[in-house]
C-alpha cells in the first residue's frame, strides 16, 4: 500500500507570505521597534538586541486607547521615562519595566495615565524616586524591589505607601546609607523627615454677602511643606499669602454665588501631602430670580425660583390680599439646589374667579423680595355675572407651605370651587321640591275628575249610571245602564242591574272585588 505525504504547495506559501506582509505593514504603521512585539492591546519588548533606548511611542494616535499593557525587560539602554512618553497610551492599566537600566522617572511621566493600576519597576538602577509621578494614581500595586536606593527622606513616601498596602508577600526593599550599610526600607530612620500636617483656623466659614473674611492654614512637617490653596470655581475676589506660616487667604466682597463651595489647604513635602477643607456658607437676602405666568399641567402652576440663605419663608397675595393656602391652592417646592429653590403655586381646577394678579413675597432675616405676575385661567362666561359668596361663610382651610406658615385668618380668599358646589346643591333642592309639588297637584286633579266627572261605560249620563253610593263605584257591574228610560233605581234594591226594561238583582263575589272603601279614598299632598 502506497502512503501519501502532503507537501506544501505554492498556494499555502503565498498565503503565508501575505500574512507576513500584512503583519509587517501593520507593525510598521504602529511604530513598533524591532526589539518589540506589538498588538492592538499590548506592547512586549524583551529582546536585548538591538534593544530600545527610549520608551516606544506610536506613530498613529488611533491605537492609543486600545493598549492596556506594556511589558519592557532586558533593555539596558533604557534609562528614563520622560514627560508624555507614556501619555500616548491613555488606556494603559499595567506597566512593567524590569531588568533594565532605568534611573529616572519624570514627575509628569504618568500625568495622562489615570487608569494605571499596576506598576512594576523592579531590578533597575533607581537610586531615588519622587512621589509626584504617582500621587494622582489609584495604584493597587507598586513593586520596586532590587533597586539601589539611597536612604534619604525622598524615598520615605515609599515606606509610608508600603505601610498602607497589604501584600501576601512583603517586598524586600533596601536602601544604602551614607556608610554604605544596607538597611531595610521599613527600618529606615531619617531625621527631620515626616509627613506634613495642616489645620485651618475655622472649619465653619460663615459670612454675610458683601463682607470679607480671612482664613488661616497652619502647617507642620519636615522638611517644611509647601502650602497652596484650592479654590475651585470661587467667584469672589481673593488674595493669598503662602510665604508665611500660617498661610492666609482673604476673600473680599463675598458673593452669594460662592455659598456652598469648599476651600482647601494643601501642604506637601517630599514625604507626601495632606489636604484639609472647609465649606463656605454665605448668608444673603432672598432674591426671586424667576416667576412666570401659569401653565397647565396635571394642575395649573405658577412657576418660580427663589434664592436665599437662610431658607426664606414664602407668602402669596391675590389682588393685594393674603392668599391662604389649602388643598386647592398650595405652594410646592420641587428642586432644592444649595440655596436655590424651584417650585410653583399649584391651583386645582381654577376658574375665571381665580383670574387676577398674584404676588410672591420671599423673606428672611437679611431682607425680602417680591415679584408679581398676572394670571388668566378662564374667560368670564356670559356677561361675567355669577353668584357672590360671602367670604365669612366659605373659606379655605389654610396649611403651611413647604418653606413657611402662610396662615393669616384676618384676610382670607374665598374658594370658587366651594361656592359653586353650594349653589349647585341649592338649585338641586329647589328643582326636586318643584317636581314633587307638581306631581301632587296632578294627582289631586286626577282624583277630583274621577270623583265628579265619571262617565258610564257607554258614555251616557243620568241617575241610573251610578247605581250604588260613591264608595261602591269600583264594581264594574255598577256601570251597566240603559240611560234615563229605565225604571226607578229604588226598585229591586241597590244591588240590581238594569238590562233593557228589567232590573235584575245581582250579588257580588267578595273574592273578586277585593278593594276596600278605604283604599279608594284620595290622599292630599300635605298628608
Amino acid at each position: 500500500m502506497v502512503s501519501w505525504r502532503r507537501r506544501p504547495g505554492p498556494g499555502l506559501a503565498r498565503l503565508w507570505g501575505l500574512c507576513c506582509l500584512v503583519l509587517g505593514c501593520w507593525r510598521g504603521a504602529l511604530g513598533c521597534p524591532s526589539s518589540c512585539r506589538c498588538s492592538s492591546w499590548r506592547i512586549w519588548c524583551s529582546e536585548p538586541v538591538p534593544g530600545i533606548a527610549s520608551f516606544p511611542v506610536p506613530q498613529r494616535s488611533a491605537e492609543d486607547d486600545n493598549v492596556t499593557e506594556i511589558y519592557i525587560a532586558n533593555q539596558r539602554k533604557l534609562e528614563s521615562i520622560n514627560d508624555n512618553e507614556v501619555g500616548f497610551y491613555v488606556g494603559l492599566k499595567n506597566l512593567t519595566v524590569v531588568d533594565s537600566g532605568l534611573r529616572f522617572v519624570s514627575r509628569q511621566a504618568f500625568a495622562k495615565n489615570v487608569n494605571l493600576q499596576y506598576i512594576n519597576l523592579s531590578r533597575n538602577k533607581l537610586s531615588s524616586l519622587s512621589k509626584k509621578p504617582f500621587r494622582h494614581l489609584g495604584l493597587s500595586d507598586l513593586i520596586l524591589v532590587d533597586n539601589p536606593f539611597k536612604c534619604s527622606c525622598e524615598i520615605m513616601w515609599i515606606k509610608k505607601f508600603q505601610e498602607t498596602k497589604f501584600y501576601t508577600e512583603a517586598q524586600d526593599i533596601y536602601c544604602v546609607d551614607d556608610n554604605d550599610k544596607r538597611t531595610a526600607l521599613m527600618d529606615m530612620k531619617v531625621p527631620d523627615c515626616d509627613l506634613p500636617s495642616a489645620n485651618l483656623s475655622n472649619y465653619n466659614i460663615t459670612v454675610v454677602e458683601g463682607k470679607s473674611i480671612t482664613l488661616y492654614c497652619d502647617t507642620t512637617g519636615g522638611p517644611p511643606p509647601n502650602v497652596s490653596w484650592v479654590l475651585t470655581n470661587l467667584v469672589s475676589n481673593h488674595e493669598s499669602d503662602t510665604s508665611k506660616n500660617p498661610a492666609s487667604l482673604t476673600i473680599k466682597n463675598v458673593s452669594s454665588m460662592d455659598s456652598g463651595l469648599w476651600i482647601s489647604c494643601v501642604a506637601e513635602n517630599i514625604v507626601g501631602e495632606v489636604q484639609t477643607s472647609a465649606e463656605l456658607t454665605v448668608f444673603f437676602a432672598p432674591n426671586i430670580t424667576f416667576i412666570e405666568s401659569p401653565t397647565p399641567d396635571h394642575h395649573w402652576c405658577i412657576p418660580f425660583t427663589v434664592k436665599g440663605n437662610p431658607k426664606p419663608t414664602l407668602q402669596w397675595f391675590y389682588e393685594g390680599a393674603i392668599l391662604n393656602e389649602s388643598e386647592y391652592i398650595c405652594t410646592k417646592i420641587h428642586v432644592i439646589n444649595q440655596s436655590e429653590y424651584h417650585g410653583c403655586l399649584q391651583l386645582d381646577n381654577p376658574t375665571h374667579l381665580n383670574n387676577g394678579a398674584y404676588t410672591l413675597l420671599a423673606k428672611n432675616e437679611y431682607g425680602e423680595d417680591e415679584k408679581r405676575v398676572d394670571a388668566h385661567f378662564m374667560s368670564v362666561p356670559g356677561d361675567g355675572s355669577g353668584p357672590i359668596v360671602d367670604p365669612d361663610v366659605y373659606e379655605y382651610e389654610t396649611t403651611p407651605n413647604d418653606l413657611g406658615d402662610t396662615t393669616n385668618n384676618s384676610n382670607q380668599i374665598t374658594s370658587p370651587d366651594v361656592s359653586n358646589k353650594e349653589n349647585e346643591d341649592s338649585i338641586t333642592v329647589y328643582v326636586v321640591v318643584g317636581i314633587a309639588a307638581l306631581v301632587c297637584t296632578g294627582l289631586v286633579i286626577m282624583l277630583i275628575i274621577l270623583k265628579f266627572g265619571r262617565h258610564s261605560k257607554f258614555g251616557m249620563k243620568g241617575p241610573s249610571s251610578v247605581i250604588s253610593n260613591d264608595d261602591d263605584s269600583a264594581s264594574p257591574l255598577h256601570h251597566i245602564s240603559n240611560g234615563s228610560n229605565t225604571p226607578s233605581s229604588s226598585e229591586g234594591g241597590p244591588d240590581a242591574v238594569i238590562i233593557g226594561m228589567t232590573k235584575i238583582p245581582v250579588i257580588e263575589n267578595p273574592q273578586y272585588f277585593g278593594i276596600t272603601n278605604s283604599q279608594l279614598k284620595p290622599d292630599t299632598c300635605g298628608n
